[in-house]
């Protein structure tokens, strides 16, 4: 069910949002203003003091800042992956115009899988989450273009080898970027956030239920500074789809660069 929310546009995940936290402070102030359920809340929240709210205020702070290095984390590290991709297919490149024997072939081959990448698994990424099969098999025929023993012979085993790791590498840096992107949010945690926020403003109500207009406005300002913290940490939720999805740029200007002969 969360994961519908954070699956949809923007503009409608922060409505969304906000229509949960304003639901929950509509319900509260009822409840403590109401003329049948005043005084038992007021009963309830005899006793209680101001600092009281910190308790489970900093039980969400703890938790929002531990789902919110986990976002960041999961854009960096995607971000570093893409980096990782397009370093690695420029050393694909590289050493095919270093070696000795006419590596054409590979060049082609290694085109195809970018031109894939670019066109065609990174909108699949965004939609679904999924590779697509064009850019794997791509990609596979790179790997036997390069794993050919002839080239061995020709440019020597070394070139041979350090060819094989760079595609090899290229393949990891691929399958790290699907992973990241096809990985789905852990909703029990956002569940958390929400049950802990809901608390929070509980606490707040109960705190200041004898003055209406400072609940009110307690309510009000604990409720934005929420619905904007927990929507900006969801839209770094997925890196690859999103307003703040990563862009394929980096690998489609190595692409470019190599067939204009550049590098």
């Amino acid at each position: 069910m969360l994961g519908l929310w954070l699956d949809q546009p923007v503009w409608l995940m922060f409505t969304l949002l906000a229509g949960v936290f304003l639901a929950i402070c509509a319900g509260l102030s009822l409840l403590t203003n109401l003329p049948w359920t005043k005084e038992g809340v007021r009963r309830l929240a005899a006793g209680i003091v101001p600092p009281y709210i910190a308790v489970v205020a900093v039980l969400l702070a703890l938790l929002t800042g531990f789902v919110a290095n986990d976002a960041w984390e999961r854009q960096r590290q995607a971000s570093r992956v893409v980096q990782a991709e397009r370093s690695h297919a420029l050393a694909v490149y590289d050493l095919s115009i270093a070696s000795a024997p006419d590596m054409s072939g590979l060049r082609t081959a290694l085109f195809a899988y970018l031109e894939a990448v670019v066109m065609e698994e990174w909108p699949s990424m965004a939609a679904t989450g999924a590779s697509a099969p064009n850019a794997g098999q791509a990609l596979g025929r790179l790997l036997q273009v390069a794993a050919d023993p002839r080239n061995a012979k020709e440019a020597g085993e070394a070139t041979h080898a350090a060819l094989l790791d760079a595609v090899m590498q290229l393949r990891s840096a691929r399958s790290e970027r699907l992973a990241l992107s096809s990985a789905r949010s852990d909703e029990s945690k956002w569940l958390t956030l929400l049950v802990l926020a809901a608390l929070t403003l509980t606490a707040i109500a109960l705190v200041h239920c004898e003055r209406p207009l400072a609940q009110g406005a307690t309510l009000f300002l604990f409720s934005a500074a929420m619905v904007t913290t927990l929507g900006v940490v969801a839209l770094h939720e997925r890196p690859f789809d999103g307003p703040l999805a990563l862009s394929p740029e980096p690998i489609r200007l190595a692409r470019a660069a190599m067939e204009a002969g550049t590098r």
